[in-house]
């Protein structure tokens, strides 16, 4: 999910281990008269961002005793099982990064979360003074975050007559809505801690970069002392998240304890 939502380099072959990229802060511009002598150079500061993919891996052994009797419905599974795990993990990695995040608009531990503060950190990257952020800007959950987003969307519901429209829509199809054109996604991955709060976010695509290292690939290695011979099948990915400017991107952490209504 995050690896789709954020901005996408690879690293290519000959350009090192790490991926570098220089930002430079804006400049400013004066008024100037018939008179004016202008003599006010302006000074050029820059920013290196430098990201080092690192390599995930998951093994894998399968005997020629067992893939000769395994359904062969089953043992295609095996493959995607394992291929799961690491694209999980890659998930996992993106959201971990969401803790890191400073800019903040968000309830906080123990509070519900409500549209308003999804529309505030959306307005807060936009309306930046420093460097304003640019759309896309999307916002990722845990769905028992979204659920109380539904929740507030359907108060009326059972009041009176609910007209077609947002509330109708989302009584229907869940929050499918964007809040602030902020689209909105639900991603299981998401750890909730021990207090029942969850972090999600809020950022800009441009405010997070993932580079891709060498591209993933499936490895098997013949092994004729284990279980009668067979084959130990390896997955490797390369990869790793960075964040290019604190302003684009907002934490969104509040409670997140299990719906029961």
């Amino acid at each position: 999910m995050v690896k789709n939502l954020c901005q996408s380099e690879t690293l290519g072959e000959g350009m090192g281990l790490s991926w570098q990229e220089i930002t430079y802060a804006q400049l400013t511009a004066q008024a100037v008269t018939e008179t004016t002598d202008l003599d006010n150079p302006q000074q050029v500061s820059d920013t290196l961002l430098s990201i080092t993919p690192t390599l995930v891996a998951i093994e894998t052994y399968m005997t020629d005793r067992v893939q000769a009797r395994i359904n062969k419905k089953g043992f295609a599974k095996i493959g995607q099982l394992a291929q799961n795990a690491v694209e999980r993990k890659k998930d996992e990695d993106g959201l971990t990064l969401f803790a890191t995040f400073t800019g903040t608009s968000d309830p906080g531990a123990g509070v519900t979360l409500t549209s308003g503060y999804i529309a505030s950190a959306a307005t807060n990257i936009r309306g930046n003074t420093t460097e304003p952020g640019y759309d896309p800007i999307n916002c990722v959950l845990h769905p028992f975050q979204i659920h109380d987003l539904y929740n507030e969307l359907i108060a009326a519901v059972g009041t009176g007559i609910v007209a077609e429209g947002p509330t109708a829509r989302v009584f229907q199809s869940g929050v499918d809505l964007p809040v602030a054109n902020c689209k909105i996604y639900p991603d299981g991955n998401m750890t909730i801690d021990a207090l029942s709060d969850a972090k999600g976010a809020v950022f800009a695509k441009e405010g997070m970069i993932i580079v891709q290292g060498r591209a993933p690939k499936v490895v098997t290695v013949r092994n004729e002392h284990r279980g009668g011979g067979g084959y130990h099948i390896y997955h490797y990915d390369e990869y790793a998240y960075g964040e290019r400017l604190a302003a684009w991107n907002y934490l969104m952490e509040s409670d997140a304890t299990a719906p029961t209504s």
